[in-house]
């Protein structure tokens, strides 16, 4: 896999996270637990994507 494919499969599953964090927020019960877990796993994303980003040029 070429790094910008591998960039390209990160950011969509930024995206979809950024989704499901969305809808999580407006849920009525809420799991805070749940949705610090994602948040982190959103953030892991971006910093991989930022990472690969600055490596290939």
């Amino acid at each position: 896999m070429t790094i910008e494919a591998r960039i390209r499969e990160l950011g969509n599953r930024h995206r979809s996270l950024d989704e499901t964090i969305q809808r999580e927020r407006v849920h009525p019960s809420v799991d805070s637990l749940q949705l610090r877990e994602l948040k982190q796993r959103k953030l892991r994303l971006k910093e991989e994507i930022t990472s690969l980003e600055m490596s290939s040029g």
